[in-house]
């Protein structure tokens, strides 16, 4: 308990202590929250609403594990990201109700064991597809500077970010 304890003391320490970030997070963070923002006051679905914010969670701990210099636990990245997400996403489940039935039908009749339906959070389903993208939008950005043989686009990250999540949001609106 005490390291525990110590842990999340010294990342609050970390937090406050420092003076520059030399990593894009911070701008996918603000560009993924206005979105999300002005989502929800223009209506959007709660689903393109999870995405932006599951994306907004997933920036938001990878760029507080980068502050972190040393590494004292296995998977410690990881680990802090799992913790904003959650941290972020939870508390705002019970205000976001949203529902669809998912019917799974193998074999049989309606009520079988193998046919079942579920209920599916739109808001969490759209929370992990937007942390997903932004996961995964460091490895794609690399791929891209590797196939232009090292040259960057300027703001690339930030700008592969906000489109990926831009166009799937928009594309699940639309089908929606």
């Amino acid at each position: 308990m005490k390291f525990k304890n110590l842990f999340l003391f010294s990342i609050f320490l970390l937090i406050l202590l420092v003076r520059n970030a030399y990593a894009h997070c911070p701008l996918c963070t603000i560009g993924a929250a206005t979105v999300a923002g002005g989502a929800a006051y223009f209506g959007v679905s709660q689903l393109v609403i999870g995405l932006f914010m599951g994306g907004f969670a997933v920036s938001v701990g990878l760029w507080v594990a980068k502050l972190i210099k040393k590494r004292y636990i296995p998977f410690q990245t990881t680990l802090i990201t799992l913790f904003s997400f959650v941290t972020t996403i939870l508390p705002l489940l019970p205000l976001m109700k949203e529902i669809t039935p998912l019917y799974i039908h193998l074999l049989g009749g309606y009520g079988t064991m193998l046919n079942r339906t579920y209920l599916l959070n739109l808001f969490f389903i759209g929370s992990i597809l937007g942390g997903a993208i932004v996961a995964i939008t460091p490895w794609i950005s690399q791929k891209i500077t590797a196939l232009r043989q090292g040259k960057i686009i300027p703001f690339q990250g930030v700008t592969l970010t906000i489109l990926l999540l831009l166009i799937v949001g928009i594309s699940l609106q639309l089908i929606l």
